[in-house]
């Protein structure tokens, strides 16, 4: 691409109008889907969508159908293609048992959390847990 083609800012979106996307967001979430527009904020709508959870060496998809995302909360933003030797490293289950797989890692991640904060304490010392988009589940 030469620097007279250049688009600024998200007018550099349009170049990715009715590409496969992956989208992460500041919640921590993923979403794969077609970009099928586009405005000045970068806010998104994404048509044929999926959130894709990841536990370990197991992914789960779920169906999402035509999503808007607010550009605000847009972390990352790429073009993606699905290869085969990726999918052969991970295992696909359903939807159902990748959100009981995350709701389990979620639970470890509290109880682990809630051990180190008395460890913490019977140290005299504070702790306060991270905040992640994992705790946003």
């Amino acid at each position: 691409m030469s620097m007279s083609s250049y688009l600024p800012g998200t007018a550099s979106l349009l170049e990715e109008l009715d590409k496969k996307l992956m989208v992460l967001l500041r919640d921590g979430r993923t979403l794969i889907g077609t970009l099928r527009s586009v405005d000045q904020f970068a806010n998104l709508v994404l048509q044929h969508c999926i959130e894709r959870i990841h536990v370990g060496d197991v992914y789960g998809d779920i169906p999402r159908g035509v999503y808007v995302v607010r550009g605000e909360n847009v972390v990352l933003l790429g073009e993606i293609e699905e290869r085969e030797e990726v999918k052969d490293k991970l295992k696909k289950v359903s939807w159902e048992e990748i959100l009981e797989k995350q709701a389990v890692q979620q639970a470890e991640k509290e109880e682990a959390d809630k051990l180190r904060a008395k460890a913490f304490r019977d140290r005299g010392l504070s702790y306060t847990a991270e905040s992640t988009y994992e705790d946003t589940y």
